[in-house]
C-alpha cells in the first residue's frame, strides 16, 4: 500500500486487530487521524497512518495509557526509556498482586476441599489426641453444599496453624468454663446460663455465624451423637445435657420452642 492508496477503518481494524470503535476514538481525540478521505467523506488510512497505528496498538500492548503515547509519538524530548521503565515497574507490581491472588485463590479451593488446611500431624497436636483428620472430609460430604460449609471455607483459607491453636484455646476455655458452671449448680434459664450460651454462639462464629434455632439443633446433637456425647460428658459426667438444657432454656427465653427448632 502506498500513500496514494488508502484503507478503510474496517480493513485497518482487520489488519490491526482492534476495534472500529477505538480507531475512531482514536480519531477524535487526534491520537492517530486517517489522512485521506473519500469523495463520500469515508475515511481512509495511508501507509504513514497505518505504521503510527502499529506503534499506537503496540504501546497499548504494554500498557501505557494514551496520553503516555501521544507524548511518545510526537514529542520528541519524551524520555521514552524512562516511560517503559516505570510501566515495567506497574506490570511487575501487577503481576505479584496477582500471584497473591492465585495463592488465596489456591487456598480458597483447598479449604472448600478439605475443611481445615492442616496436616493430620498438625491436627492432632492442635486438637488433641482425640480428634479424628477424618472428621472434616466426612463433614465435607455430609454439609459441602451448605452455606455454613463455604462460611467456614472462607474463614479456615485464612488460617494456619497459629490461629486454629487460638480457636483450640478459646473452645477449651469455654468447656472448661460449662463444666465449672455446671459443677457450681448453675441452672437452665439462670442469667449465669444464659451468658455461657450467648459465649458458646460467640465462640462458635469462628466456625461460622450460629442463630439461636441453629444452636439447639447443636445442642441437640451435643447430647445425642456419641462422639459429641463422649467429649462433653469426658469434661463433666452429664455435661451434654446440661450444656443441651441450659441451650434449650435459652431459645425459649427467646421465643424459640426447642422440640420443634429447625436448622436456620
Amino acid at each position: 500500500m502506498t500513500d496514494a492508496d488508502g484503507l478503510t477503518v474496517g480493513e485497518v481494524s482487520t489488519r490491526l486487530g482492534v476495534t472500529v470503535r477505538a480507531l475512531h476514538h482514536w480519531d477524535e481525540i487526534g491520537l492517530a487521524r486517517p489522512s485521506l478521505r473519500t469523495a463520500a467523506g469515508y475515511r481512509l488510512y495511508t501507509a504513514g497512518d497505518l505504521e503510527r497505528l502499529h506503534r499506537v496498538v503496540i504501546y497499548r500492548e504494554l500498557g501505557l495509557g494514551l496520553d503516555s503515547i501521544r507524548s511518545i509519538l510526537d514529542d520528541s524530548t519524551a524520555d521514552v526509556l524512562g516511560a517503559l521503565r516505570a510501566q515495567r515497574t506497574q506490570v511487575a507490581e501487577r503481576i505479584d498482586r496477582l500471584q497473591q491472588l492465585s495463592a488465596g485463590l489456591d487456598r480458597m479451593i483447598d479449604a472448600h476441599e478439605r475443611g481445615m488446611l492442616l496436616t493430620a500431624e498438625q491436627q492432632a497436636a492442635i486438637l488433641g489426641p482425640q480428634w479424628n483428620p477424618e472428621w472434616p472430609a466426612q463433614a465435607r460430604q455430609l454439609y459441602g453444599n451448605t452455606t455454613q460449609w463455604l462460611q467456614f471455607a472462607e474463614l479456615s483459607a485464612s488460617r494456619g496453624p497459629e490461629e486454629w491453636q487460638a480457636v483450640a484455646d478459646t473452645m477449651a476455655d469455654l468447656d472448661r468454663a460449662l463444666g465449672d458452671a455446671m459443677d457450681a449448680g448453675v441452672t437452665p434459664g439462670s442469667p449465669e446460663a444464659n451468658h455461657l450460651v450467648e459465649r458458646h454462639r460467640d465462640v462458635f462464629a469462628s466456625y461460622f455465624p450460629l442463630t439461636r434455632r441453629m444452636q439447639v439443633c447443636l445442642g441437640r446433637m451435643f447430647e445425642a451423637d456419641p462422639g459429641f456425647a463422649a467429649h462433653y460428658d469426658g469434661v463433666r459426667a452429664g455435661l451434654a445435657t446440661w450444656f443441651r438444657q441450659i441451650i434449650d432454656a435459652s431459645a425459649r427465653a427467646h421465643g424459640i420452642d426447642p422440640d420443634t427448632a429447625t436448622w436456620e
